[in-house]
């Protein structure tokens, strides 16, 4: 092996080293292989089906499974609670799994029509918790706690644009975002179904 292939590999061999360390410390989470953590959850205070009260603390230290919908939606909402139901289904018994379903219009969902939509599901209210509170609050944690809605389109007011997504943020026990997941794709459903067995783990 002459000098010059020797020198070639060290070369090469420093330069990749370098360009992976410099990932490690540019991207988090790069070198263990977890992706980096959306935002975290802020402190919040919701009123559940029940009229009680329910706080961010209640569900401190689980997994939580978030997403927002209102009652009369006839569109995106029935799909995606469908599509949720299997992951009920699959996490009712474990303990370490909350689901949240925030209304994004409180105005017609009071605790009444939330208790009413839970019994049609026909899920355990203590799991899959259904909450609605003042509009500005539940759109400010949408969008800057659980980041299922560009921050962006909160421009003037909650009046301003209704909040109809159907996009799902996956918490872990530490109270972090660590992806969203669109709640009508079958194919990430079951992928936030393998990450939450994951974080279950972590």
């Amino acid at each position: 092996m002459t000098k010059k292939t020797v020198f070639y590999i060290v070369f090469f061999s420093v330069l990749v080293i370098g360009f992976y360390v410099g990932l490690t410390y540019a991207i988090p989470g790069f070198s263990s292989g977890k992706k980096p953590i959306v935002g975290k959850v802020n402190p919040f205070s919701f009123i559940n089906q029940d009229g009680k009260r329910v706080t961010d603390k209640d569900v401190a230290g689980k997994v939580n499974v978030v997403n927002f919908f209102f009652t009369t939606c006839t569109t995106i909402c029935p799909r995606m609670n469908n599509y949720l139901k299997p992951v009920y289904d699959q996490f009712k018994n474990e303990p370490g799994v909350v689901m949240l379903s925030f209304t994004s219009d409180p105005e017609r969902d009071s605790a009444l029509a939330l208790r009413k939509y839970a019994d049609s599901m026909n899920v355990d209210t203590e799991k899959w918790i259904f909450l609605t509170g003042r509009k500005d609050s539940l759109y400010y944690a949408a969008r800057n706690s659980y980041y299922i809605d560009n921050p962006k389109n909160y421009v003037k007011g909650t009046e301003d644009l209704f909040l109809h997504t159907q996009f799902i943020a996956l918490v872990n026990k530490k109270g972090e975002v660590t992806n969203v997941y669109d709640g009508i794709k079958p194919s990430e459903i079951k992928e936030m179904q393998i990450a939450i067995e994951k974080l279950l783990k972590e």
